[in-house]
C-alpha cells in the first residue's frame, strides 16, 4: 500500500481541491492555496511562540481623571437599540458578500441598533449615585436628618447630610474605580470575528458588529451574532443563487428532489465540477444553465454549510447542519465548515439576548445580601427597642415631647437613630467588595458577579478539569504502536488526513497530530500526492471518532481516528491482532499517555487497523503544590476529566490526589442509587470519562450535602454546571458561552490563580466580617450607654457631638476596604450567632467603660478631670478613641493593619482630640446638675491637656482589656464552632426516596380489548454493561 501511494503522482492534479460538501480547509495566510499544501506549508513554518493569528493590539481608552462620574465602559449610544425587525431598512441586510458595507456606514447603523453585545443597560451616573441613598438603613438616617431640620438642628442636619453625602460619593467613586479595573481587563476576553467590510477582510471586536455585516463563520469559530447562511466560503458565485431564492422566499425549507438522493446529488454537483475544470466552453455554458435552473438551486439549499453546536440552547449534544439561508444564533460554536453570512440581529435582539431579558430584572443578590438584610433588620428592630425604653423612662421622669434645648423625648429619639443605623455598613462592605474585584482583576481573575467572592471565600470542594487546568495542555506525540504489516508514515498521513485542516482553530490533539508529521518526511509526503477532502465529519460524544472521506486520484479512503475502542469496533481484525492492540492501549493510559486509534478504508475494501497514536499532556510545574495548597484550605481537588480511567488514575498519582477515581458512566449508570450513590461522590478524588451531564449531577449531589462547590470549566457544554456550582470559574481560553455562564473569569492559565483567588477572597471576607462585628459592637455600645443614661440622671451627650461620632466611625472605616488582612486556613462563613454573641458582649463593655469615666466625675475631686474640663467632650473624647480602636482588635492580630486604616484613624482621633480641647460644639444644654466637687467643669467646654492625655491612657487600656476578652472568646471552641453549618450533612431517607422515584416511569400502552389509553407506573429498564 505505501509503496503504491509513494509513487509520484501526475503534476496536474489539483492539490487540495475540496469537492464535497464540507471541508475542513481554512488558512488566513494561504487562502489562495489549496487545502493540502497550506497544510504542508503550516508545518514547516508553526513556531511555539508564533503569535495567534487574528489577535491586534488595541489601544484602551481611559476616563480622564477629572469625569469621576464616567465608568471605563460606558460608550455614548445616542440612541436606545431598537426592538427587532422594528424600523430596520431592507437594503441594510442585502449586503454584497465581496464588498460588505462600507466603514462609513457603521455609525449610522450602530446608532440604530447599539452595540454587539449582552451587557445590561447602561445606568445613568446620577441614578447609580442616588442608589446610595436607597436602603433600609438610610432610610432610617434620612429619616433623622427630617427630623432634624424639624428641630431646627440645623448643624445636626448638615452633619447627616454631609455623612449620608460621604458615604454616597464614597461608595460610588471606589465601585466605579474598581469597576474601570475589571473593564479594562475584560478586552482580554472579547470575543473577536472575522468580516468583510469595504471589500476587505479584517478581524474586529464582535461587538463592534451592526446589522448587515458580511460575517466569515468558520470551523473554531463561536457564531458573533445572530445570522442567516448565505453560501460557502469556498464557493462565492452561489451567492446569486441565495439572491435568488430570498427573493422567491424559498430559503425557509428543504426541498426532497425528484428521482434524486442526497449522495446521487453530490455525484452530480462533483461531475458538474470535473466539468467546469474541463475549462471548454460548451461546459462552461451548460454549467451555467444548470446553475440558473430551479433544479440546481434547490439542490445548493440542500446540501449543508456549516454545522454548529446549539447544546447550550437546544440541549442537543450532536452538532446541527445548517443550510442555505438558515439561521446561525448567537454563542453558538461552529463545529466544520466555512461559510458567508449576514447579521440579521445584534446580541440584545437575538434569540439568546431575548431569552436573558426575560431575567434581567431578577438580579440575583445571593446569600451577601440576605446577610446584610438580616443584620440591617435586626439593628433596627433594636434601635425602635431602645427608643420605646428611652421614652417610657422620659415618661416617668415627666420629660416633654417637645420643649427648648436637648432634653426632650424628640432629641432622645434622634440621639438614638443615629447612632443606632450603622449609616456606612452597606457602602463599607460593597467597596470591601468592589476594591477585592479590582485586585483580583490585577491578578487575572474577573470577577463578574461581586457576590461570587463570598462565595469563593467558602468553597470547600473544587471540582476541576485536568487539561489546561491540571496539566500544561501541551499535548506531545510519543512514539506509536503500528500494527503488524503496516508502516508507520501511512499510519501518521491517515491521522492528519483525519484531522481537522482549519489551522486558525486547530483542536490540539489535531494540532499535535499534524505537526508530528515534521518527524515523518514520508508521511508528509503522502500527503503532497494530490489529495482532496469530500466529507470531514469531527468528533462527537456518540462515534467518539473523526472521519473524514478523502480522495486520491480513482480511489476514495476513509480515515479515522479515535478512542480506542470505537476504532476497534470498526474493524474486523484478527482477535490476536485486536488482543494487542488493546494491551497497548491499556499500557499507555498507565504509563499516563492518551491514545488515539487510527484505521483506514479504501473504496469497498474492509477496515485496517493501522495502530494507535500516544501522547502525552504533562501536569503543570505547580500543579502539585497548588493542590497540597488547597487542601490546606480546606478545599480538596476533585478531578474531573473525560479521559480513560487508567489515565486519569496515573495523573491523579502524579499529581498526589489519590487514586480514588471511578467511571462517572458506572456511578450515574451503575446501579448505584441514594445515599450510597452520594456518599460514593463525596468520597471519590474525581471522575474519568465524564460528559456535560455528569459534571452537573457530581455539583448537585455535593451541594445536596451541604457542600459549596466551585466548579472550573471552558467549553460550551459546560456551561449549565458552571450555572449549577456555587462559583462558576471559566478558565483561560474557555469559550464566551462558559464565559458568560461564570462568576469568576481566569485569564491566567493553571490552578495556582484558583488558589490565590480563594485566600485573596477569604481576606475580602474578613474584612467585611471584622467591619460587621464592629459596626454592631458600636450600636450597641451607644444604644446601651445612653438609653441608661437618659433613664437614670436624665443626661445625654448633645446630638451635635453625636452625629459628629457617627461621622467619625464611617470616615475612620472606609480605610478598611485597603486594610491587610489574613486568610483564615478553613472555608469561612458569616456564623451570624457568633456574630452577635461577640457584638453584644464587646458591646457592653463599651458601655461599661463610659459609664466608669463617667462615675469617676462624680467623685470629689473630679475623677478623671484634673484642672478643668467638660463632661460633654471628655465622653466625647473616650467614646470616640475606644470606638475607633475597636476595628484593630476585631481585625484581629495576625497582620500588621494597613497605612490607610492607621492613617484614617489616627486623623479622626487628632481631630477628636481638638473636639475636646476646645469645647467645639459642646455647648451646655444637656449636661446634666454640675456635681459637687472641686473640678471645673467649664461650660465653653474647653478641657485641659492633663485630662486629655489621662482619657487617651484610660481608652488604651479599655481597648487592651477588650483585646484580651476577644482573644479568649476566639479561644473558646463552642463559640469558635457557633453558627457553623454541617458541610456533609446526609438524610439517607430522603436520598433513598428520591433515588427510587427517579427509577420509575410511566408507561402508555393502548389495550387491545377496549382501545382506550393505558398509563402504567413501571421500573425503567437498566442499561447494558458498557464493553470493557
Amino acid at each position: 500500500m505505501f509503496s503504491r501511494l509513494h509513487r509520484r503522482q501526475p503534476k496536474d492534479a489539483e492539490a487540495g481541491g475540496n469537492l464535497g460538501e464540507s471541508s475542513s480547509s481554512g488558512n488566513r495566510e494561504g487562502d489562495n492555496l489549496g487545502e493540502y499544501p497550506a497544510l504542508d506549508r503550516y508545518i514547516s513554518v508553526y513556531r511555539d511562540d508564533t503569535p495567534l493569528s487574528g489577535e491586534e493590539t488595541h489601544e484602551k481608552r481611559k476616563t480622564p481623571w477629572w469625569k469621576f462620574w464616567k465608568f471605563q465602559d460606558d460608550e455614548a449610544v445616542p440612541h436606545k437599540p431598537i426592538p427587532p425587525g422594528a424600523g430596520i431598512p431592507e437594503d441594510w441586510l442585502s449586503t454584497d458578500i465581496s464588498a460588505g458595507i462600507r466603514s462609513s456606514d457603521v455609525e449610522e447603523r450602530r446608532k440604530r441598533t447599539g452595540y454587539n453585545e449582552l451587557m445590561a443597560e447602561k445606568e445613568n451616573p446620577f441614578v447609580k449615585f442616588l442608589s446610595y441613598f436607597r436602603g433600609p438603613i438610610l432610610y432610617v438616617m434620612e429619616l433623622a436628618a427630617l427630623l432634624a431640620l424639624g428641630l431646627s438642628d440645623w448643624i445636626d442636619f448638615g452633619v447627616i447630610m454631609g455623612i449620608l453625602m460621604l458615604n454616597a460619593f464614597v461608595g460610588f467613586y471606589q465601585e466605579k474605580q474598581a469597576a474601570d479595573v475589571v473593564a479594562s481587563l475584560k478586552g482580554d476576553i472579547a470575543m473577536r470575528c472575522n468580516v468583510v467590510r469595504d471589500g476587505q477582510k479584517v478581524n474586529i471586536l464582535a461587538r463592534e458588529l451592526v446589522l448587515g455585516d458580511i460575517v466569515i463563520i468558520q470551523e473554531g469559530d463561536t457564531v458573533p451574532a445572530d445570522a442567516r447562511l448565505i453560501c460557502d466560503y469556498d464557493r462565492p458565485e452561489d451567492f446569486d443563487v441565495y439572491k435568488r431564492l430570498l427573493a422567491e422566499d424559498k430559503l425557509g425549507e428543504l426541498v426532497e428532489l425528484e428521482n434524486e438522493d442526497e449522495d446521487e446529488g453530490e455525484d452530480e454537483g462533483e461531475e458538474n465540477n470535473e466539468k467546469a475544470n474541463g475549462a471548454d466552453a460548451d461546459g462552461a455554458g451548460v454549467a451555467n444553465l444548470r446553475r440558473g435552473s430551479v433544479y440546481f438551486m434547490m439542490q445548493q439549499r440542500n446540501r449543508p454549510l456549516i454545522a454548529v453546536d446549539q447544546s447550550a440552547i437546544t440541549g442537543e449534544s450532536l452538532a446541527v447542519d445548517k443550510y442555505m439561508g438558515d439561521t446561525v444564533y448567537y454563542t453558538t460554536g461552529c463545529k466544520r465548515g466555512k461559510a458567508y453570512a449576514v447579521v440579521i440581529s445584534s446580541a440584545r435582539q437575538s434569540f439568546v439576548g431575548r431569552t436573558a431579558n426575560l431575567v434581567e430584572g431578577a438580579k440575583d443578590q445571593g446569600h451577601f445580601k440576605a446577610v446584610m438584610d438580616s443584620i440591617g433588620t435586626a439593628l433596627l428592630i433594636l434601635v425602635m427597642f431602645w427608643i420605646l425604653i428611652a421614652w417610657i423612662g422620659g415618661f416617668f421622669r415627666h420629660i416633654g415631647v417637645t420643649g427648648p434645648g436637648s432634653r426632650n423625648l424628640l432629641h432622645y429619639a434622634l440621639v438614638l437613630a443615629i447612632i443606632g443605623v450603622p449609616v456606612g455598613l452597606p457602602v463599607v462592605t460593597t467597596t470591601t467588595l468592589a476594591v477585592g474585584a479590582a485586585y483580583l482583576a490585577k491578578q487575572k481573575a474577573i470577577v463578574q458577579k461581586l457576590t461570587a467572592i463570598e462565595s469563593l471565600a467558602g468553597v470547600d470542594i473544587l471540582c476541576s478539569d485536568k487539561t489546561g487546568t491540571l496539566t500544561a495542555n501541551k499535548l506531545s506525540m510519543r512514539e506509536p504502536f503500528v500494527s503488524e504489516g503496516q508502516d508507520v508514515n501511512w499510519m501518521m498521513a491517515v491521522a492528519a488526513l483525519a484531522s481537522s485542516h482549519n489551522i486558525q482553530s486547530l483542536d490540539p490533539i489535531d494540532k499535535v497530530t499534524i505537526l508530528a508529521l515534521k518527524r515523518y518526511p514520508l508521511a508528509r509526503e503522502i500527503l503532497q500526492r494530490g489529495w482532496s477532502t469530500v466529507k470531514f465529519t469531527p468528533f462527537d460524544p456518540v462515534s467518539k471518532r473523526i472521519t473524514a472521506v478523502c480522495r486520491l486520484g480513482d480511489d476514495t479512503y476513509v480515515c479515522a481516528k479515535g478512542a480506542p475502542r470505537a476504532i476497534l469496533r470498526l474493524t474486523d481484525c484478527e482477535e490476536s491482532l485486536a488482543s494487542v492492540y488493546r494491551d497497548r492501549a491499556q499500557e499507555f493510559a498507565r504509563r499516563g499517555f492518551r491514545s488515539l486509534g487510527v484505521a483506514v478504508k479504501k473504496n469497498d475494501e474492509p477496515w485496517v487497523l493501522l495502530g494507535l497514536l500516544s501522547m502525552f499532556d504533562p501536569p503543570r510545574e505547580d500543579t502539585a503544590q497548588t493542590i497540597i495548597e488547597a487542601s490546606q484550605l480546606g478545599v480538596p481537588v476533585k478531578m474531573l476529566t473525560g479521559d480513560a480511567l487508567a489515565i486519569a488514575k496515573e495523573t491523579c498519582k502524579m499529581l498526589a490526589l489519590g487514586t480514588k477515581v471511578y467511571n462517572s458512566e458506572k456511578l450515574i449508570h451503575g446501579g448505584l442509587t441514594g445515599s450510597v450513590q452520594h456518599d460514593l461522590v463525596e468520597r471519590a478524588d474525581g471522575f474519568a470519562e465524564v460528559f456535560p451531564e455528569h459534571k452537573y449531577t457530581v455539583v448537585e449531589m455535593l451541594q445536596q450535602r451541604g457542600h459549596l462547590t466551585a466548579m472550573t470549566g471552558d467549553g460550551v457544554n459546560d456551561a449549565p454546571s458552571l450555572k449549577k456550582a456555587d462559583c462558576g470559574i471559566a478558565v483561560q481560553g474557555a469559550s464566551e458561552a462558559a464565559q458568560a455562564a461564570a462568576d469568576i473569569v481566569f485569564l491566567a492559565p493553571g490552578l495556582s490563580t484558583i488558589v490565590l483567588a480563594i485566600k485573596t477572597s477569604r481576606q475580602i471576607f474578613h474584612r467585611m466580617k471584622s467591619y460587621v462585628q464592629y459596626r454592631i459592637a458600636l450600636c450597641l455600645h451607644l444604644e446601651i450607654y445612653l438609653t441608661l443614661s437618659m433613664i437614670i440622671i436624665n443626661e445625654t451627650i448633645r446630638t451635635d457631638l453625636i452625629v459628629f461620632i457617627a461621622l467619625f466611625a464611617d470616615l475612620a472605616t472606609v480605610a478598611v476596604a485597603y486594610d491587610n488582612a489574613y486568610w483564615d486556613p478553613r472555608p469561612v462563613e458569616w456564623q451570624l450567632p457568633k456574630i452577635w454573641v461577640v457584638s453584644v458582649i464587646l458591646g457592653v463593655l463599651l458601655a461599661i467603660a463610659t459609664w466608669i469615666i463617667r462615675g469617676t466625675m462624680f467623685l470629689p475631686n473630679g475623677g478623671i478631670i484634673r484642672n478643668f474640663g467638660s463632661v460633654q467632650e471628655v465622653l466625647f473624647l473616650q467614646i470616640a478613641l475606644t470606638e475607633n480602636w475597636l476595628i484593630f482588635v476585631t481585625r484581629g492580630g495576625r497582620t500588621w493593619p494597613s497605612w490607610q486604616l492607621v492613617g484614617a484613624i489616627l486623623g479622626v482621633d487628632i481631630i477628636a482630640t481638638l473636639f475636646c480641647l476646645f469645647g467645639w460644639l459642646s455647648g451646655t444644654a444637656g449636661a446634666a446638675e454640675t456635681p459637687t466637687s472641686t473640678f471645673k467643669n467649664r461650660f465653653d467646654g474647653w478641657t485641659d491637656i492633663v485630662t486629655v492625655v489621662l482619657v487617651w491612657l484610660y481608652s488604651f487600656g479599655v481597648t487592651v482589656f477588650i483585646a484580651i476578652i476577644y482573644l479568649i472568646l476566639n479561644k473558646v471552641s463552642w463559640l469558635n464552632d457557633l453558627g457553623r453549618k454541617d458541610r456533609s450533612k446526609k438524610d439517607t431517607i430522603v436520598e433513598d426516596i428520591l433515588a427510587q422515584l427517579q427509577k420509575l416511569a410511566i408507561e402508555h400502552e393502548l389495550d387491545a380489548k377496549t382501545g382506550r389509553n393505558r398509563y402504567i407506573l413501571t421500573e425503567k429498564a437498566s442499561e447494558e454493561e458498557e464493553e470493557l
